[in-house]
């Protein structure tokens, strides 16, 4: 007679695969914390601290209003930039120095060129929203000291005529460019405006660096505009400084009109 052996319960798989499907779910959710934990220690370390000076700074404070007041409806409620207008997160004082302080912001109209016009907001007010600006994040400051009339003003031409003569032509007139945009005359511009310019790249202007172009070379640049600014013209009018152009059609104008005149005295008295 055979021996039946007693037949022992197989345990069943399935609470050891639950085991590994939880300890799986615990891991990722572990993995996601601490990734968001890294996320969250990097930007409080990386992001501009604003808040806190913003709460204490008198002139930010008037600044944050006068930007509620007259730049908010194209920048945002917070400088975040929108359809119309670009962020200001970044951009530092000095941009907001040359586009408040020459009068092309805040805008009255947009188009592809934002002319000069007389500033809306006094000096006070301007260093006011720059300070606001610059609390939002790090950007070029409001240029100060700038001994341009120490500088090399024939160093200044070669520095002019290879980096800024292809728009604003080479006695500073500006010039048209493409697409309805042009680049103005710097015949207003003032020493901290060009300046400014020149590190924030207004509107079709590239920025230039000081590894592009030192800090001396750019006072050498405004000792030369300033220069041919204030020199005279020794051959007669200026005609805009604009090159042989206006020259010709000038010549034209008064040298045919000239003979036609005289022509036409000659046949009446004949």
């Amino acid at each position: 007679m055979t021996k039946v052996e007693p037949v022992t319960p197989v345990e069943s798989a399935e609470p050891a695969r639950a085991g590994r499907s939880r300890r799986r779910r615990i891991a990722s959710l572990g993995v996601l914390v601490a990734a968001l934990g890294t996320i969250a220690t990097l930007y409080a370390g990386l992001a501009p601290a604003a808040s806190s000076a913003s709460n204490n700074d008198p002139a930010i404070q008037a600044g944050r209003q006068l930007f509620l007041q007259g730049c908010s409806t194209c920048h945002g409620l917070n400088a975040e930039g929108g359809a119309r207008a670009p962020s200001l997160i970044g951009v530092g004082a000095a941009a907001v120095d040359f586009q408040v302080g020459t009068g092309r912001m805040p805008a009255q109209a947009h188009g592809p060129e934002m002319p000069r016009k007389r500033p809306v907001y006094d000096e006070t007010q301007i260093q006011e929203l720059a300070t606001y600006v610059a609390s939002l994040g790090a950007g070029p400051a409001i240029p100060t000291n700038l001994d341009y009339q120490s500088a090399d003003v024939a160093y200044g031409g070669a520095l002019f005529r290879t980096n800024c003569a292809q728009c604003h032509n080479f006695a500073g007139s500006g010039g048209a460019l493409t697409y309805g945009k042009y680049a103005p005359s710097l015949s207003d511009a003032t020493p901290r405006q060009i300046y400014e310019a020149m590190i924030t790249g207004p509107e079709n202007m590239p920025v230039f660096g000081d590894k592009q172009i030192t800090p001396p070379e750019k006072l050498a640049i405004i000792d030369y505009v300033k220069t041919i600014k204030a020199e005279p013209n020794p051959g007669g009018a200026g005609l805009g400084r604009v090159g042989p152009v206006t020259e010709t059609a000038v010549s034209w104008l008064v040298g045919i009109g000239g003979l036609v005149i005289i022509t036409m005295w000659i046949g009446s008295k004949a």
